[in-house]
């Protein structure tokens, strides 16, 4: 599925040869133009594209070199320096005008003995230990960041009981089901959004047991008529119950991301679903630091409200990434229940938006393209490093 539109681009950067000096330069092969190519990094893979597998096509002519490049983390600024490090890269080979396609595709994950989403290439779970720390949030515009990016992203909301997903979008329709009795996600700002709180009343109380959620969620993963889509996120509710359970049985996640605040009972609750996630054999994608700091509006003083460090230590004694830290607004809750999440607003400063959202928007970019980076080389069968037991 290759959802970036490649960008194209043809520039006569070689050197040609001047005969009259009687410089001549062997013709080039496709072996010269990959080898050259081993000498260029992807900036967020940290390895060469060649290695990677993220040259696709090389074609030489003694005029043009053509090079497709395919990488599998959406991000246009790091196409735009990736296709000029290929440049630089080639130009020493002497061909008058090299043409570099860079775009992104992201494959699908098969996991043995689980059943595929349809349209779905990757399932990401969004988990906490606890209530209180933002996750549904942060669920939110980690799905705008990355659909900012240019990837396709779908959101689940898998808090029966509880559903905030709706909320926080700011939607009040009800879904429907198709001829074929598949639900009909509804869209927002570009993301494809299921939730509970589009089939029952907004006040209604859910008493279902273990049984009944794991039909119902079986019925959102499988029963839903999800597009094609790149990333589809699954904000789970706190803790490590039913859902939970159900989840790492049925759904093939590709990985998962943990939310917590930099407090201690926030780190040790955490602690609980990573293991959960280690026994199920699913990858800790890292750990986002949600309220991690203030940050003064007037002079941009950061101020560690609830104490700092405390996922930067869970990421090392686990050896697994802090993907972010997003800092606390004072604002948050009259803007939750607006339906203008943070990543869709104008923060910019030409528009006068405060200091404390530009900075937790650019956290969000950030944690964005560090989430889409762990997640394409995650591998199922993932187990954690670290004490059984520890000290945050």
């Amino acid at each position: 599925m290759i959802v970036a539109v490649i960008n194209i681009e043809t520039r006569a950067i070689g050197r040609t040869p001047d005969p009259s000096q009687g410089e001549v330069l062997a013709p080039v092969s496709e072996d010269d133009v990959r080898q050259a190519l081993r000498g260029v990094s992807d900036p967020d893979l940290k390895q060469d594209i060649v290695s990677l597998g993220f040259v696709k096509k090389v074609q030489v002519t003694p005029e043009r070199i053509l090079v497709d490049v395919e990488r599998t983390v959406p991000s246009a600024t790091v196409e735009a320096l990736l296709r000029a490090r290929c440049e630089a890269a080639l130009g020493a080979l002497g061909v008058a005008a090299i043409e570099i396609n860079v775009g992104f595709q992201v494959p699908p994950v098969t996991i043995p003995g689980k059943t595929p989403v349809p349209g779905v290439a990757r399932l990401i779970a969004v988990a906490s230990g606890k209530g209180g720390v933002g996750k549904s949030t942060v669920a939110v515009n980690l799905a705008l960041a990355l659909s900012q990016s240019g990837a396709r992203v779908g959101l689940l909301d898998c808090d029966l009981y509880g559903p905030s997903v709706p909320a926080l979008f700011g939607i009040q329709e009800r879904a429907h089901a198709d001829g074929q009795k598949r639900l009909i996600p509804l869209s927002e700002y570009g993301i494809e959004v299921m939730s509970m709180g589009f089939l029952m009343d907004r006040l209604a109380a859910l008493s279902w047991r273990g049984p009944m959620l794991h039909k119902m969620l079986s019925q959102f993963l499988f029963g839903t008529r999800w597009r094609e889509l790149d990333y589809l996120l699954l904000d789970l509710p706190p803790g490590t119950g039913d859902v939970q359970l159900s989840l790492t049985q049925i759904a093939p996640l590709a990985g998962a991301v943990l939310v917590t605040t930099p407090q201690k009972v926030a780190l040790r609750d955490v602690v609980k679903g990573l293991e959960m996630f280690k026994s199920a054999g699913t990858p800790v994608l890292g750990v986002i630091e949600n309220m991690s700091y203030h940050l003064c509006p007037c002079c941009g003083e950061r101020t560690a409200v609830f104490g700092e460090g405390g996922a930067q230590r869970l990421a090392d004694k686990y050896e697994m990434p802090l993907l972010g830290q997003i800092p606390f607004s004072r604002k948050v809750p009259s803007v939750l229940g607006s339906g203008e999440p943070l990543m869709v607003r104008d923060v910019s400063e030409e528009s006068a938006g405060d200091l404390t959202d530009r900075a937790a928007a650019d956290a969000f970019r950030a944690v964005a393209r560090a989430t889409a980076a762990a997640i394409s080389q995650a591998r199922p069968g993932w187990a954690a490093a670290g004490p059984d037991a520890m000290e945050v």
